[in-house]
């Protein structure tokens, strides 16, 4: 999966990669500026499913 917000439709996540703290406050600052997300299944962000690290 990937996440593209729109506009400006690049890529910002893309699959495999660890969603950080800096990416998320990208992310839902762009949805508070009216950018869409079309690519997770949440386009709100609210819920996110991923994998956990082995320590």
């Amino acid at each position: 999966m990937m996440i593209t917000p729109y506009p400006p439709g690049i890529p910002v996540v893309l699959s495999g990669e660890r969603l950080s703290g800096p990416v998320l406050r990208h992310l839902t600052s762009g949805l508070a500026a009216g950018i869409t997300l079309p690519d997770p299944g949440d386009p709100r962000l609210e819920t996110v499913r991923g994998l956990a690290e082995d320590e």
